[in-house]
């Protein structure tokens, strides 16, 4: 049965199985939150080519369980047609104390599993088209309320025709903004512009997800590729800061299951497919110790840009090159 994206809140709490397709993919990872927010359980990540491969561990892991095992919510990426038996088959074991969401690309309107989603009133069709400027505003809008950053409509307008109709992309620019502006509570256009405009070029995170990689010939690649501003030294140390928090969080957990598939596989908020062997590199780079003193470190080196403004990126820079360096953490 078709539900769209705005009747996520009349979807039955029986149901099971779920399907999102399309392009827009921050609307679907929008959805994916308000199916988990509504629904407890251990998170399992796959791939659709891992199904595939490891079909018997698949099926073992949905169909196993206990009294005293809590629900299960399994995601699926990159999903299409090739898994629509495999879909069937676990339809047909009427299974329960599970959720499955199914997270597709296009689906044409012949392709059997959307078919069998659409006209199954028990089974969860939601497609999510691209959104239109007027959404995507509106979201815009929300997020400065919330952030209570006073913008004006002109600005919201040159944010939003940056995002070429994904929130996605919107949410990647507002985070920008949100860590650009951690320490005011305002920001001038010109501001906003050469914010924005940091898409066009590397993005940010992934020199960041690079350095804490230590994959010092890719980020001696981006820097060169790059003309950054003593205004993207901020932004680069706040999404620096962000990211390290994140894994210092993947790493103590790790301590405490030893298995480092099983800790990204469950984090919350989930870690998309393409962001998962990245962050295995960095979490075998970077131990709890060393994170911490990481953390101590990019405050400092704030503290110390704002000290020399005029010799911010030559700070960061070499700040940056410095962390790159390999060597073991303990």
């Amino acid at each position: 049965m078709i539900y769209k994206t705005f009747q996520l809140k009349k979807i039955p709490d029986k149901a099971i199985f779920h399907l999102l397709y399309g392009k827009n993919e921050g609307l679907k990872t929008d959805c994916i939150n308000q199916i988990l927010a509504k629904n407890d359980g251990k998170v399992f990540n796959y791939e659709e080519k891992q199904i595939k491969d490891e079909i018997e561990s698949f099926y073992e892991n949905i169909l196993s369980g206990s009294l005293f095992e809590s629900n299960k919510i399994i995601i699926i990426n990159r999903a299409s047609d090739k898994i629509f038996e495999t879909i069937q088959n676990l339809i047909n074991r009427n299974i329960k104390n599970i959720i499955i969401i199914i997270n597709a690309g296009i689906l044409e309107t012949r392709s059997k599993l959307r078919s069998l989603f659409e006209k199954n009133e028990d089974l969860v069709c939601i497609p999510t088209y691209p959104d239109n400027n007027d959404t995507l505003s509106k979201l815009t809008t929300i997020f400065f309320k919330k952030e209570n950053i006073p913008i004006s409509q002109q600005n919201i307008n040159i944010i939003v025709d940056k995002c070429n109709g994904d929130r996605h992309n919107l949410n990647n620019e507002l985070n920008k903004i949100k860590n650009y502006t951690l320490s005011k509570k305002k920001i001038s256009s010109q501001e906003i512009l050469r914010l924005i405009n940091l898409s066009e070029n590397f993005e940010i995170s992934e020199l960041i997800d690079n350095c804490l990689a230590q994959n010092k010939n890719k980020i001696i690649n981006i820097l060169n590729e790059n003309n950054y501003s003593t205004e993207d030294c901020i932004i680069i140390l706040r999404t620096f800061l962000s990211k390290t928090k994140r894994i210092l969080k993947l790493a103590i957990e790790l301590e405490e299951n030893k298995d480092i598939n099983k800790t990204i596989n469950s984090a919350r908020p989930p870690i998309f497919w393409k962001d998962k062997e990245i962050i295995k590199v960095q979490l075998n780079k970077w131990k709890t110790k060393k994170i911490k003193e990481l953390i101590k470190n990019i405050n400092n080196v704030e503290l110390e840009i704002k000290k020399n403004y005029n010799n911010s990126i030559l700070i960061v820079t070499n700040f940056i090159l410095e962390k790159s360096r390999s060597e073991i953490n303990n």
